[in-house]
């Protein structure tokens, strides 16, 4: 495919910039060009709504992995961010992965750059790596085994318990695995910026507001508020709880777009978004400015000219993908 000079320098942008014609049908033109062009879509649940009901797949991180390791499809769009495209790469080296928007990173995966942590590993050996899938393909290739927040209390439990762990990069999830399995893994100072800022006092109020209301929350989220949590779960986990649960009501301790799967799902149920602590009066609910990146427009552009492209060095993918690869196994 012949790509203008513009087109290329529009992409160091990490996302394509080009005027769309107003009167065009979004959601036909990538329908029809995900058939043409054999594309599978996959989105995370923190996508906003729109995205969420193109995707050929909605899920949380595991399922999404699962699913580009599955996928008999030619091109893979990822509609979530930069870690999750990246995995989906490590997976399918032969395929084409695209990324919307280059930016959409992850305030978890950050934290944990590779420099630092090859380091701090090198200061503890002995110790086996457990790495949070939300991190780079350079701290994948540092580690033991991959885990998701759905899986990640198995796969701690299977470790004997005289064996050292060290956990990244969120060190709230690792504190929540250390009490649930009884193990006391060396824990990496990082954490999700849209976790973290959940206010305990803000949910109390709705509580008194909503006294039938479970509350339930991501491990993620910090210790306090997993204390007042009902149900501590994955995304997937929490979904299935809304569902299943006979309580009339939930105060949701995770971000904003797992909302309209819940909606989708359970339609009788009444759905809270947890507040953060900001006073943010634009929306009372936590929300990933890097999911919220990706747009149609930009689904759109990607697809039309097969950019911007995630890839990975061969032989940091081939190191990355053994941790993966025995995630999965477990899983």
């Amino acid at each position: 495919m012949q790509i203008n000079t513009a087109i290329k320098n529009l992409q160091k942008k990490g996302y394509l910039d080009l005027p769309i014609d107003k009167n065009l049908n979004l959601v036909e033109e990538i329908n029809r060009l995900r058939k043409e062009k054999n594309v599978v879509i996959l989105a995370h649940y923190y996508q906003v709504p729109e995205i969420q009901d193109i995707a050929d797949f909605v899920g949380d991180s595991l399922v999404l992995a699962q699913a580009a390791a599955k996928t008999k499809a030619d091109m893979i769009l990822f509609a979530g961010v930069h870690f999750m495209a990246e995995t989906a790469k490590i997976l399918n080296p032969d395929k084409k992965v695209l990324l919307p928007d280059l930016l959409a990173g992850c305030s978890l995966a950050e934290s944990a750059p590779r420099d630092k942590f090859e380091t701090f590993k090198k200061q503890h050996p002995g110790h086996i790596v457990v790495s949070y899938v939300n991190t780079s393909a350079d701290i994948k290739a540092l580690t033991d085994i991959v885990c998701t927040s759905s899986n990640a209390e198995k796969i701690i439990a299977s470790i004997p318990k005289d064996q050292p762990i060290i956990f990244a990069p969120d060190k709230n999830l690792g504190a929540y695995l250390n009490k649930k399995t009884g193990h006391n893994m060396l824990l990496w100072d990082g954490a999700c910026e849209v976790h973290e800022e959940f206010s305990v006092e803000k949910i109390m109020t709705l509580k008194k507001e909503y006294p039938e209301a479970k509350i339930i929350a991501h491990p993620e989220s910090r210790e306090s508020v997993l204390n007042i949590a009902d149900y501590i779960g994955s995304t997937s986990g929490l979904l299935n709880y809304v569902k299943t649960n006979n309580a009339p009501a939930f105060i949701i301790a995770t971000e904003a777009g797992i909302l309209h799967k819940m909606k989708q799902e359970a339609p009788d149920k009444i759905l809270i978004p947890a507040p953060p602590m900001t006073d943010d009066t634009s929306c009372a609910c936590a929300e990933c400015p890097y999911m919220k990146r990706n747009t149609l427009e930009k689904i759109y552009l990607a697809l039309q000219y097969e950019l911007p492209e995630v890839t990975v060095e061969e032989s940091l993918r081939q190191k990355a993908l053994i941790p993966i690869q025995r995630m999965l196994e477990l899983s």
